[in-house]
């Protein structure tokens, strides 16, 4: 029939390609933000800009953080605060226990995978299942809910601050009694997850899991040998999860209902904290440290940035550019042709950002970066930018530090 032949109109797809007609925005289909199916906003990347005098297509990288021009025009780009959707459950049926590490009382990557984990099993079992997370001392973290935490129990007394494995199990314990989870999960590190989750396997006569990486309800698949093998076993109740287990929960929030532990935890400590022993950061190696001072073409006084690496207790690392110029060693440098990294904070200092440089520190935390350059792509990484001058920000972070050091001798004494 007629009605089903496709008729070209020419003239509107030559409108739709010519950016300079008046009617030109009319003919684009798409818009620029459509809501998506899971609430998330969903933006077009082809109709994200304006169009300048010139017919020039101009589109705000800054993501809205540029200085506004007095008569200039804001990219329709410009980023907005997304509310992602809130998981609500109201009376669970069963609990994922996830016993997150913590490291400097936030959520690591790693505790991020593991509560993916735990919504992935929830997912697979069915029914109103929640996601409890035990937390032991002070933490930082404020995004539970963008994480994935349904139910939140804080266990907080100065007895588990530090090293404290046999009260935290003892801790882990009653809330078997209490909640009575249906799976256990740790995160298997060296940070704490590991040896709790030994442990609470004892405690509990459970055998564990241990870097499992691909959990389903029935069957999970463990590494082993280093790594070069890969056993698979019944999906144990608990289980001690390897990186990149599971996608992090991204598209929702969770409400964070607090729950308490009615009942009183007490265990004999047979291990004492005595405290953490003092290592020279530079003898750490790159791909391990956790705080990193890194310098770039922007560091004018070299002693003054080994001075305030030490008095901030960071490992030093390099760009590129101060490796080849001399000023560094070669095993400090940074990036894609040097060390990868995955340090909890990376500090730039007069770094501008190569994409090989960018690259090496995709996997650290907090990037915090001091530069001249407000448009450097390395200030658009990072989730800190100071626009100063190098020397004087070093300078005063010297000051401070010695200052924060004197306050607690002081106290101390």
């Amino acid at each position: 029939m007629s009605e089903d032949i496709i008729r070209r109109d020419p003239r509107a797809e030559w409108i739709a390609r010519n950016r300079l007609h008046p009617l030109h925005q009319t003919m684009q289909a798409s818009p620029a933000e459509m809501r998506g199916p899971s609430g998330l906003i969903r933006r077009n990347p082809h109709a994200v800009g304006f169009i300048g005098p010139n017919g020039i297509k101009r589109i705000d990288r800054m993501n809205g953080n540029a200085p506004v021009v007095p008569g200039g025009r804001r990219s329709a780009g410009a980023a907005k605060e997304v509310e992602l959707p809130l998981h609500r459950v109201e009376n669970p049926d069963y609990y994922i226990a996830v016993v997150p590490d913590m490291v400097g009382g936030r959520l690591s990557g790693h505790d991020r995978d593991v509560l993916g984990q735990a919504h992935k099993l929830i997912a697979e079992i069915g029914g109103s299942g929640a996601v409890l997370a035990i937390v032991f001392g002070e933490y930082r973290e404020e995004a539970f809910d963008k994480a994935g935490v349904d139910r939140l129990l804080h266990l907080q007394s100065d007895e588990y601050e530090g090293y404290s494995p046999e009260l935290r199990v003892a801790a882990l314990a009653q809330v078997e009694q209490t909640f009575a989870p249906r799976h256990w999960l740790l995160p298997d590190s060296v940070a704490a997850g590991f040896e709790i989750g030994c442990r609470l396997a004892a405690e509990l006569g459970e055998r564990p899991a241990t870097q499992a990486w691909q959990v389903g309800l029935e069957q999970t698949i463990c590494r082993a040998a280093g790594g070069t093998r890969d056993i698979t076993r019944q999906t144990p109740r608990l289980l001690l999860l390897a990186e990149e287990c599971a996608e992090p929960i991204d598209e929702t929030r969770h409400e964070v209902l607090a729950v308490e532990l009615d009942a009183t935890v007490s265990a004999q400590a047979r291990i004492r904290d005595c405290g953490q022993v003092a290592v020279d950061p530079n003898a750490i190696p790159l791909a391990e440290a956790e705080f990193i001072l890194s310098a770039g073409n922007g560091v004018s006084d070299w002693a003054q940035f080994h001075q305030a690496a030490e008095v901030l207790g960071a490992t030093e690392g390099a760009s590129r550019v101060a490796v080849d110029d001399g000023y560094m060693p070669r095993f400090r440098q940074v990036g894609a042709t040097g060390t990868w990294v995955t340090a909890r904070v990376y500090v730039a200092v007069g770094i501008s950002g190569a994409i090989q440089h960018l690259q090496g520190i995709g996997q650290c935390d907090k990037v915090i970066a001091i530069n001249t350059d407000i448009g450097c792509d390395m200030v658009k990484r990072a989730a800190l930018s100071v626009i100063a001058d190098s020397s004087e920000v070093l300078a005063e972070l010297i000051r401070l530090a010695k200052a924060h050091r004197l306050e607690v001798l002081e106290h101390a004494a």
